[in-house]
């Protein structure tokens, strides 16, 4: 069973969905039981970076601390921000600090919000992306992008004019900075990836 964390921020039922629509056991929940008893964790949600942190509250330390365990986590989105260190979003916000970077505005001279669909291209060593193919549109709703700075880290770029991070890999934890859930088969297909890591792995 995979818990999709509730904490009252934008998609998180649509991502819930998702899973049930391609057969996925998914559950709806905020409460610390389900997330440490879960076979992996999704963090999705549509929010400025204070908020969201601040909406996730004390669950923050519980998803750091099962993550370091190698519990599988994806993070949607704006939580696919908040893996990394900081953000400067409306100020500088700590965030889980799982892969080494920060989050940035996207550079001048781009269309703001970096909205629709763009080309992502897959590296074959992305679990995420197993038989996805070398690329894939995904849809995309952001404002800020991640500098990742993480040796560790495995990276799916997507051209915005600049080499735009769009998902990123270490170890067990996952992230894509385009909505899977919004993303048509493709995106379906990388929710089922994730699935079947967490049913591979055991914590």
């Amino acid at each position: 069973m995979i818990t999709v964390i509730d904490y009252s921020v934008g998609n998180v039922k649509s991502v819930c969905n998702a899973f049930e629509h391609i057969g996925c056991q998914a559950r709806l929940s905020c409460t610390p039981k389900d997330i440490e008893q879960a076979r992996g964790i999704v963090l999705p949600g549509v929010a400025a970076f204070g908020y969201a942190v601040s909406a996730l509250g004390s669950l923050a330390g519980l998803v750091k601390e099962v993550a370091l365990a190698g519990k599988p986590l994806l993070g949607i989105c704006f939580c696919y921000q908040m893996l990394f260190e900081q953000s400067c979003e409306y100020g500088l916000h700590k965030g889980l600090g799982l892969i080494s970077g920060r989050v940035v505005g996207i550079p001048p001279g781009r269309v703001i919000p970096h909205m629709g669909w763009n080309l992502v291209e897959l590296p074959e060593d992305v679990d995420l992306f197993a038989g996805l193919g070398r690329g894939k549109h995904f849809y995309f709703a952001h404002s800020f992008c991640a500098e990742v700075a993480d040796a560790g880290a495995k990276i799916a770029y997507a051209d915005y004019g600049f080499e735009l991070t769009a998902a990123v890999q270490k170890a067990n934890v996952y992230g894509t900075q385009f909505h899977p859930e919004k993303s048509g088969p493709a995106g379906l297909k990388v929710l089922q990836n994730f699935y079947d890591i967490c049913k591979r792995t055991v914590t």
